[in-house]
């Protein structure tokens, strides 16, 4: 039983961590969003809400500076104050802005951004119970294994994500009569747009594909839709 102690205490440890982080990220976006009031962004949000059949598709503004959008665990979609405001400054189109609306759309009718919230828990109980078991046979470098393993998987199932996301925005948009030129035009404006983050990296690259590749990847689709 003791030599599956590790195992069992990092399976607690990952649904904690699921637990407090689902909490922790609902509060979060509560005390730090409103609502988004934008004419223009509000009549292509009702034209996604007539090609899906709901009702409305509401949209909220997360206040914080780096440029990004999110799906939230709960299924709502955010925009950053960061991003907004270069839409405001006409740097970004109505359009360009909804294409991002439509991607992170695509994560909630996907599933992906609850499970990336259960993906995150296991993902620390696996490290976990990874470099317990390695350290005892590798101390000192047993750790740096089960991470890097672990980060390895993490970039790969994110990845997966984010085209699927994209094929889901790009149907979404060509539906709405609207085309997938501004979700292309928005990729190559993105590493400009995030120059301001002081050196770090983007914050809408940490876990997405490479530009051309996801270019690539819509031009593969509208190849396809067209035969």
């Amino acid at each position: 039983m003791l030599k599956f102690m590790p195992i069992l205490l990092a399976i607690l440890y990952g649904l904690a961590i699921y637990h407090f982080s689902a909490i922790r990220t609902r509060k979060e976006l509560d005390a730090k969003s409103t609502r988004l009031a934008d004419p223009a962004l509000k009549a292509i949000t009702d034209r996604f809400a007539t090609a899906l059949d709901v009702p409305q598709v509401p949209v909220h503004v997360y206040e914080i500076g780096p440029v990004n959008g999110l799906a939230a665990p709960d299924g709502r979609i955010f925009i950053t104050r960061g991003f907004y405001e270069k839409y405001r400054a006409g740097l970004v189109s109505a359009e360009e802005m909804a294409s991002v609306i439509a991607h992170e759309l695509g994560h909630v009718a996907l599933g992906h951004s609850r499970r990336r919230m259960i993906d995150f828990s296991g993902q620390n109980a696996l490290r976990t119970a990874m470099a317990m078991v390695l350290s005892r046979f590798i101390p000192g470098v047993g750790v740096l294994i089960a991470n890097f393993f672990t980060t390895l998987l993490a970039a790969r199932l994110s990845r997966s994500d984010e085209y699927e996301a994209d094929a889901y925005a790009a149907a979404l948009l060509v539906k709405s009569g609207i085309g997938t030129a501004p979700q292309k035009a928005l990729f190559g404006k993105l590493e400009a747009l995030t120059e301001a983050n002081a050196g770090a990296m983007p914050a809408w690259f940490l876990s997405h594909p490479k530009t051309v590749d996801r270019i690539r990847a819509i031009e593969k689709l509208e190849e396809k839709w067209a035969v």
